[in-house]
């Protein structure tokens, strides 16, 4: 029997990140599950589940060296942290911007320049980051989090081409809207739930996928599957697909 794989989880105290783990930790031949977060409530049921977890604030400087000398090489990192404001751009604060790009986009970029020599050592590995549709179209009220999840499209498309060489697969799956507290924390007016309503993704359909690439890599997965066709078309008619979907996006 082959030794279990060494799994990081960022953002595994919450949302998707805490059912991929969950369901990683169901399957301890396979997989040893390293889980980082910020919810003490949390951290205290994924060690009770068997999992490494540690508490990890990645907004305090030096955390995530700290965290990397905590564990060891994963052969499967799961970026699934991330933080959102829904708020016009005219008036979103400083901090805002500073902490959806932080934990959106350097923090994904800088874990990632840390783990790669020792996968690019060892010919083998695997990157899965959680993205968003908001980074293909963007929405009102989203331009800083559409701007974050953009870059992290950009870096990763990047990176897959000079990773490839090494055996490492790079996927990332792009969900519309979760119906989880992000949400909630995310738009605090209400309208973006109202407007979506049952269109709003499950936690289980988006964590199925992640854990589903671990066994059949792909470059990426759009969540629900139409978003692929509908950020194609976007590329081509913008104006007509911002006039299409004008009901599903924010209201003011």
């Amino acid at each position: 029997m082959s030794k279990p794989k060494n799994v990081l989880i960022t953002g595994a105290t919450s949302g998707v990140g805490y059912a991929v783990a969950m369901r990683l930790l169901a399957d301890t031949d396979r997989f040893k599950v390293y889980a980082t977060g910020r919810a003490h409530d949390k951290i205290w049921q994924l060690q009770n589940d068997g999992a490494e977890a540690l508490r990890t604030d990645f907004s305090v400087p030096g955390e995530l060296d700290r965290l990397l000398e905590k564990i060891p090489s994963p052969d499967i990192v799961i970026v699934s942290a991330g933080v959102g404001l829904f708020e016009s751009a005219h008036l979103i604060s400083d901090e805002s911007v500073q902490s959806m790009m932080n934990l959106n986009v350097i923090v994904p970029i800088e874990l990632t320049k840390r783990i790669l020599p020792a996968m690019m050592k060892k010919h083998k590995g695997q990157l899965i980051y959680i993205g968003s549709q908001a980074g293909k179209v963007a929405t009102p009220k989203a331009s800083v989090y559409a701007a974050s999840k953009h870059a992290l499209i950009g870096y990763t498309n990047a990176l897959r081409m000079e990773v490839a060489g090494y055996g490492i697969s790079v996927s990332v799956v792009h969900p519309g809207p979760i119906d989880t507290p992000f949400i909630d924390e995310a738009d605090q007016t209400g309208n973006y739930r109202n407007s979506l309503g049952r269109h709003l993704l499950s936690v289980d359909t988006v964590a199925n996928a992640v854990v589903r690439l671990i066994d059949k890599p792909a470059r990426e997965v759009n969540l629900p599957g139409i978003m692929g066709i509908t950020s194609k078309l976007y590329a081509l008619a913008p104006s007509i697909i911002e006039k299409l979907g004008k009901k599903y996006f924010m209201k003011k």
